[in-house]
């Protein structure tokens, strides 16, 4: 039973993930490059959080009570800025390699930072889900307990969703993000670290999971639509995919900006 949750949760919350990477990424060994260095990314940033983390927790003697209440808080908050900050660093660091690659080679078409913004985002969002759901099941290690004890029987099947949840927002918030930072218009950082935050700040509403849930999808559908008309897509070509008669979608057509 507890090996036919596992995989059916992993199922949920990596199935979709694996499926863009099989047939977006994997064929392609630059992508490939770049989904690790934006992983790497995620995991550096993670360091640098959990180092904070600990000297907060050090200064403030390891305290009980509303104090912990608040140094999460603050540990979620940090996170997630330190989280974009490296986000806007991979974005230079891909900027500037990509202007050496047409430098270098002007005749070789470079990538583009639509398809760019893509890969990191998914870098991003897996390696992030990774360590979500690696977490949730840490928790489950011991007797089957869940949902006796008052926990809700659904804690896992909604925790994978969250994990879903999380990995394509990193991919609309990546490629919402790099537009943002490739014409300039800031107040769209300010909205994806925003909506980050609140995402984030979700987890605090436990036990109650389907609340936080659902927000975290409402969150998601709008940032998904505007992803996808920054990524240059539209009813015509989503039409097109949908009667799969579009071969290249929106990834592969683009050309470099």
């Amino acid at each position: 039973m507890t090996a036919a949750v596992f995989f059916g949760c992993t199922f949920i919350a990596f199935g979709p993930a694996l499926a863009l990477y099989i047939f977006t990424i994997a064929t392609e060994p630059l992508r490939v490059i770049f989904l690790i260095v934006g992983a790497f990314f995620w995991l550096l940033s993670l360091l640098l959080s959990s180092l904070v983390w600990f000297m907060t927790r050090t200064i403030t003697d390891n305290k009980d009570g509303p104090v912990q209440k608040y140094l999460l808080m603050f540990g979620v908050l940090v996170s997630v800025l330190i989280q974009e900050m490296f986000r806007f660093a991979y974005y230079k660091i891909l900027k500037k390699a990509n202007e050496g690659l047409k430098s270098i080679n002007p005749d070789e078409t470079a990538p583009s930072m639509r398809l760019l913004a893509y890969v990191s985002g998914l870098g991003f969002g897996i390696m992030s889900g990774v360590f979500s759901f690696v977490n949730t099941l840490s928790d489950s290690l011991g007797p089957g307990t869940v949902g006796i004890r008052g926990d809700s029987p659904q804690f896992f099947l909604n925790s994978a969703f969250m994990t879903l949840v999380i990995i394509l927002l990193h991919i609309f918030w990546g490629i919402v993000f790099f537009d943002g930072c490739e014409k300039k218009k800031w107040y769209t950082l300010l909205v994806v670290l925003l909506t980050h935050v609140l995402v984030s700040a979700l987890t605090f509403v436990s036990p109650h999971y389907g609340i936080s849930l659902v927000a975290a999808y409402v969150v998601m559908v709008p940032m998904g639509i505007w992803a996808f008309f920054v990524a240059g897509g539209s009813c015509r070509s989503l039409r097109l995919c949908l009667l799969c008669q579009d071969k290249d979608f929106l990834l592969s057509s683009q050309h470099s900006r």
